[in-house]
């Protein structure tokens, strides 16, 4: 499958990117998944181009491809919260939302290898990353 188009702030962009080519030496993969995400992107200053997009510190509702609901919010790395469905942007799962809309889906890999589809069903306003 195609990847969908995504849009995010330009304030996410430049944080990401910075973080993303701070683990070039230390974590590879992790960064070079996120930079091509960020790559793709189109970036938008804010206001209504943003609006039902998964940007930082958003909450997600999605549903998978074997049909369960999850809920989480796209946080950085050292928010990330398990057990309080924080999800770190650096997880295959948190580089897949980042950018998405409500009713678009992407297929991601998961650390163990397999692959599988998500599609999005709303998006909560975001609230302040730190």
């Amino acid at each position: 499958m195609r990847k969908p188009s995504i849009i995010i702030s330009k304030a996410d962009h430049d944080r990401l990117t910075t973080l993303a080519n701070g683990l070039l030496e230390r974590k590879p993969e992790m960064a070079d998944a996120l930079l091509n995400e960020l790559e793709r992107a189109k970036v938008a200053a804010s206001g209504n181009a943003l609006q039902n997009t998964v940007q930082m510190g958003a909450t997600v509702d999605y549903e998978s491809d074997d049909g369960n609901k999850r809920r989480v919010t796209l946080v950085y790395p050292a928010d990330a919260d398990i057990a309080q469905g924080k999800v770190s942007i650096l997880t295959p799962i948190g580089t897949a939302l980042l950018g998405l809309k409500v009713g678009q889906s992407i297929d991601w890999t998961a650390n163990d290898g397999r692959t599988h589809r998500l599609t999005i069903t709303s998006v909560e306003d975001v609230v302040e990353a730190s």
